[in-house]
């Protein structure tokens, strides 16, 4: 029986660890029929040995998303592996530590600006410069932090994150003419190195695992990566501008 994305040309962006949400949505298309194409940043020699604990190892590409000859080489790094793409997954977040668990009224502009380039602009710099692969359409999804509300600790990250709501629904209305869907999956907390990295963040993981209907383990992203996966298919063809969460259930029930 064919897999959900037989013969589908993914990128993947973020993967840094084996515990990182875009490790495990690599490794859920994978083994879902698609060829996946990886991007990394910093940390290449890291981000190839992780690749290679894929089912198949996949090709590494570096790429800053704040530098614009990168984001220009991008189609012709990726053609070298594949011939176009079918989807993307954008899972780039960074905030300096100012943002993150600091006095939100301290943080400076420039870390602020900084937070909102990397985490919600990228979006927009990572769909432009993928246009060129996406011919017949596909899917772009980003990974986000439900910020409806004002969590402990998120701080700049979480108005970073509400940027990334708004240019998501922006694509969505006009990459839509050119049959590419936009969308963001708003995942519980699962324990990454850039979860461990926010002070206090423990609070929200804490109670998360009370309160969500559905229970929520800290330590599993197969949910996460699954839903991905259904929203890079097929299966999800009048779907665009949406955050799909996949939290237990917990947004429906406040702190």
């Amino acid at each position: 029986m064919p897999g959900l994305l037989e013969g589908k040309r993914l990128l993947i962006t973020g993967v840094i660890t084996d515990s990182s949400i875009a490790f495990h949505a690599a490794k859920a298309a994978q083994e879902q029929g698609a060829t996946v194409v990886l991007t990394g940043y910093g940390r290449m020699s890291l981000v190839t040995r992780i690749a290679k604990r894929l089912p198949h190892g996949a090709p590494v590409i570096e790429l800053d998303v704040t530098n614009a000859d990168d984001l220009a080489a991008l189609p012709d790094r990726v053609r070298e592996h594949v011939d176009g793409l079918d989807g993307v997954l954008h899972s780039i977040a960074f905030g300096p530590p100012t943002t993150l668990g600091a006095p939100f009224l301290d943080a400076p502009w420039e870390d602020v600006a900084t937070a909102i380039q990397v985490s919600a602009f990228s979006l927009k710099s990572l769909a432009n410069a993928c246009l060129p692969l996406m011919g017949e359409g596909g899917s772009i999804v980003g990974m986000d932090f439900d910020a409806r509300i004002a969590w402990p600790a998120y701080n700049w990250m979480g108005v970073a994150k509400s940027a990334l709501e708004s240019v998501t629904r922006y694509l969505a209305r006009d990459l839509g003419p050119r049959k590419i869907r936009v969308n963001l999956v708003a995942a519980g907390p699962v324990r990454t190195m850039a979860a461990k990295s926010i002070p206090g963040f423990s609070t929200i993981e804490d109670t998360w695992t009370e309160r969500a209907p559905l229970g929520w383990d800290l330590t599993d992203a197969t949910p996460v990566a699954r839903s991905i996966c259904a929203l890079l298919s097929d299966w999800l063809p009048a779907t665009t501008g949406s955050m799909v969460w996949v939290d237990g259930g917990m947004h429906a029930t406040g702190m």
